[in-house]
């Protein structure tokens, strides 16, 4: 049988465990570790050329079979 002293120690133990822990996890959250300048992404001129061109084959295509109107002259 346990008397209520071994209790009570375990059980301020553990809240004062979590508390630190709770603690820690919140400090950790805030605080960033590794803090460095930002790098700026250059797609280059490959990525920033529009690419839908309307007299590829496969375009044509599309449309004629889906019947859309708007390509006949």
């Amino acid at each position: 049988m346990t008397n209520d002293r071994d209790a009570l120690d375990r059980r301020s133990f553990l809240r004062s465990a979590s508390g630190t822990a709770t603690l820690l996890a919140t400090v950790a959250a805030t605080t960033p570790v590794f803090v460095s300048e930002a790098e700026a992404y250059d797609p280059g001129q490959d990525e920033t050329k529009s690419k839908y061109q309307p007299e590829a084959p496969d375009v044509q295509a599309f449309y004629r079979t889906n019947g859309y109107e708007t390509l006949k002259k």
